[in-house]
């Protein structure tokens, strides 16, 4: 699989993440390890995690995994903290919370150190420089090669670039921002992309598949063991089951036709292509769904496919998203 650098660093990763939302919930052990060893076969090395992803569990089922299947210097470790499971607050930014996850996060890992750690979330009651000062401890300490953001507005993650760069003594750069980015979600493009273009920080999508609705498998119904109709993630899905997502999966199952590939493949290649992208994060449930995405590897769309999807796709920009000299 071909590796790209993540942002403006000399960290290279493979241009498909493995995600492990599902881990020790929707996937249990024997399959987590099929998945696993079928990415490490292919050429992939980015496997992202999150010390809330099942509650740890994750994190503690790929550690086990490392242990004996796959080598640990094969693989780009990354995980993240900030959020957290507790009725009056999501997010905990403060030093405190965040070394203290990290290291329990280490422990779970069964490494003395993570390749990327990223921040889940930001958190409007911790000033930001505090935050920030828990990244560069991480760095300074070994106990993570490089840092991230997840989540971050376009005004958030620029202030947290800006003072990363302004601050004295401050050891690291941000590498990455993880957010959610599909030809059903193309937000980001508004303010987060432009700012991490310009700011050399690489970008991992999240849900590149729009939530699974890309693959086509909703257009007619909701299959019974999707997530669609799954008591935990049908809420999940469920925006991206209108009106305007039926046009674009509609155009996607055009062009898979056309390419005599699958809507999967073609809606995995618009967004692993896209300017600024380091590496998409597929979250399979199985591995054989993800041997169908990682045969991506081969696909390239042509330039009038991605231009239609792009079309069909386009979010509504106004001022001052637009160069105001131009409206």
């Amino acid at each position: 699989m071909e590796q790209r650098h993540l942002g403006r660093t000399g960290l290279r990763v493979s241009r498909l993440g493995l995600g492990t939302l599902n881990w020790a919930r929707d996937t249990d052990e024997q399959e987590a390890a099929d998945q696993l060893k079928t990415f490490w076969e292919a050429g992939g090395t980015l496997v992202d995690t999150a010390d809330i992803y099942a509650d740890g569990g994750a994190e503690y089922l790929l550690g086990q995994l490392m242990e004996g299947l796959v080598p640990r210097d094969d693989l780009v470790i990354a995980t993240k903290a900030g959020s957290v499971l507790e009725a009056d607050r999501r997010v905990d930014g403060s030093r405190r919370h965040l070394l203290a996850a990290l290291d329990a996060s280490l422990q779970r890992l069964g490494t003395d150190y993570v390749d990327l750690w990223q921040l889940h979330a930001f958190d409007p009651h911790t000033p930001l420089e505090e935050t920030l000062q828990a990244l560069d401890v991480a760095v300074a300490s070994g106990r993570a090669r490089y840092v991230g953001l997840s989540n971050f507005s376009g005004w958030q993650l620029a202030k947290a670039a800006t003072w990363q760069l302004a601050a004295p003594g401050v050891r690291n750069r941000l590498a990455s921002t993880q957010m959610e980015y599909s030809l059903l979600q193309r937000g980001i493009e508004r303010e987060v992309l432009p700012a991490a273009l310009d700011l050399g920080i690489g970008l991992l999508p999240s849900s590149p598949l729009g939530r699974g609705v890309l693959t086509a498998k909703y257009r007619h119904a909701t299959p019974a063991d999707s997530r669609g109709a799954s008591d935990h993630l049908a809420a999940f899905v469920a925006p991206y089951l209108d009106e305007t997502a039926s046009r674009v999966v509609d155009a996607v199952t055009t062009a898979a036709d056309g390419l005599a590939v699958t809507p999967l493949q073609v809606a995995l290649s618009w967004v692993r292509d896209r300017p600024g992208v380091a590496a998409p994060v597929l979250g399979a449930r199985t591995a054989q769904q993800l041997r169908e995405a990682l045969s991506v590897e081969t696909l390239s769309l042509p330039d009038e496919i991605r231009r239609a999807l792009d079309d069909v796709s386009a979010p509504v920009h106004h001022y001052p998203d637009h160069d105001w000299s131009t409206l």
